[in-house]
């Protein structure tokens, strides 16, 4: 009869999951929604909505690299892509005569 000992995790590795990183995809979803329901908001136009896409393309794939190693980073990240996108609309309604859709 063997005696087997009890899996332990190796050194240096986390037990548990930072719940900062999991907000901050939460966050990251929410704003793939605010990106992609922008021309319903104000008339942008097409190019605007793909570059913003890309944009949270880029985002997500850097949030999915830091969900472990910095995970507050990633919620950072998120506010970050929701104020970058109040600024564009903001901008564009401004000096570019973006208006209400």
């Amino acid at each position: 009869m063997s005696h087997q000992q009890p899996l332990e995790p190796s050194p240096g590795r986390r037990d548990d999951a930072s719940p900062w990183a999991f907000a901050g995809m939460i966050g990251l979803a929410s704003a793939f929604f605010l990106f992609a329901a922008t021309p319903t908001v104000v008339k942008v136009p097409w190019w605007v909505v793909a570059l913003l896409m890309v944009v949270w393309a880029v985002a997500l794939v850097q949030g999915c690299r830091w969900f472990v190693r910095r995970p507050v980073a990633v919620l950072v990240l998120a506010v970050v892509l929701g104020i970058g996108w109040f600024a564009v609309v903001m901008a564009g309604a401004r000096w570019l005569g973006w208006t209400s859709a």
